[in-house]
């Protein structure tokens, strides 16, 4: 049974290894998530380091999915917002490593990054997702509306443009 949990920075600066061998393998896969081919575990390491200090100053939630003691998935909420917006939550990375796919770790993140967005007073979170990507089937699944496509947003990891859809959800 997978176990999902919140990290604190200290757990989020000690784990950066494995969250990078998880970054890593979903970039070499082609997940559209900010970062271009090639891409390695050492490459992830810096990002990594700037999510810890967001958990650290209160910014951000990370959650991970662990597996046997190893993490291979992970989430995270962006809850700092402007002020007019502090019901408003990001979510973001929704990531499971290529091995661990396929036990309904990404519903378990989600379900959890949804939780504890809640408990913290965000009443709607928002994402985007590249569009015709195998996790934009996902968030229909669990609850979420789409809103629409902004096409060539980004740029796939290997090259060539990329639509990206946007969803919202209003948490109960």
């Amino acid at each position: 049974m997978p176990d999902i949990r919140i990290l604190s920075a200290e757990a989020a600066r000690a784990a950066i290894p494995d969250l990078s061998e998880v970054l890593a393998d979903c970039v070499t896969g082609g997940a559209s998530v900010g970062f271009m081919q090639p891409y390695g575990a050492e490459d992830a390491e810096l990002y990594w380091r700037e999510v810890a200090d967001a958990v650290a100053g209160g910014s951000s939630l990370l959650l991970v999915a662990e597996l046997d003691g190893r993490i291979v998935g992970t989430v995270q909420v962006g809850a700092a917002q402007m002020p007019n917006q502090p019901h408003r939550g990001d979510l973001k990375k929704l990531l499971v490593h290529r091995s661990a796919r396929g036990r309904g770790l990404a519903r378990l993140l989600m379900e959890a990054a949804e939780r504890e967005a809640a408990k913290r007073g965000k009443t709607l979170l928002v994402l985007d997702t590249a569009t015709g990507s195998d996790a934009e089937a996902i968030y229909p699944r669990l609850g979420w509306q789409r809103v629409g496509v902004i096409p060539d947003y980004a740029l796939w990891p290997e090259g060539g443009f990329c639509d990206t859809t946007l969803f919202y959800k209003r948490l109960a």
